[in-house]
C-alpha cells in the first residue's frame, strides 16, 4: 500500500499529525498532494509540551515538516479492499488478453499453403503483376488477364 493512495482514500476521515517539531494537530483531511503537504479542517493543535491547544477551524501541513500520521483502522482497511480489487481486476485483465491473444494467433496462423501464404493473398511482387496463389489454382489464368488488360 502506497502513503498518497492511503491518504487520497483518508480524504474526509479523522486523523492525528505529528511534526517533527513535536506539536500535533488533530482534524478532518480536506487534501493532500503528491508531496504530502495536507489540509485539515476542525483542527486542534497541541503544543509539544502537551500543556497549551488552540483551536482552528483550517490549516495547511507541509509534508516535509510531518513526522508520522496516525488514520483511524477504517481507512486502513478500505485501501486494502481496494488493492485487492484492484489485482483481481488486474488478473482477470490479463487473462483475458493471453486468451484473446492466443485467440488471435491461431486465426492469422490458418489456411498456410505450402509456400507459407495464405490462400487468397496476393505473392509474388506488387501491382498488376501479382500471382494470386489460391486452392482453386486460378493464378495463372489472373496473371494472362493482366498482361491482356495492358496491351
Amino acid at each position: 500500500m502506497l502513503p498518497l493512495s492511503l491518504l487520497k482514500t483518508a480524504q474526509s476521515h479523522p486523523m492525528l499529525v505529528e511534526l517533527k517539531n513535536g506539536e500535533t494537530y488533530n482534524g478532518h483531511l480536506v487534501s493532500c498532494d503528491s508531496w504530502m503537504n495536507i489540509n485539515l479542517r476542525d483542527v486542534i493543535c497541541t503544543s509539544k509540551d502537551g500543556d497549551r491547544f488552540w483551536r482552528m477551524p483550517e490549516c495547511y501541513i507541509r509534508g516535509s515538516t510531518i513526522k508520522y500520521l496516525r488514520i483511524p483502522d477504517e481507512v486502513i482497511d478500505m485501501v486494502k479492499e481496494d488493492a485487492q480489487s484492484k489485482s483481481r481486476n488486474r488478473t482477470e485483465l490479463n487473462k483475458n488478453r493471453v486468451a484473446n491473444s492466443a485467440n488471435q494467433r491461431t486465426a492469422r496462423s490458418g489456411n498456410r499453403n505450402n509456400f507459407g501464404n495464405r490462400s487468397g493473398q496476393l505473392s509474388g511482387g506488387s501491382g498488376n503483376n501479382a500471382l494470386r496463389v489460391g486452392a482453386s489454382g486460378q493464378g495463372n489464368r489472373l496473371l494472362a488477364q493482366n498482361n491482356k488488360n495492358r496491351k
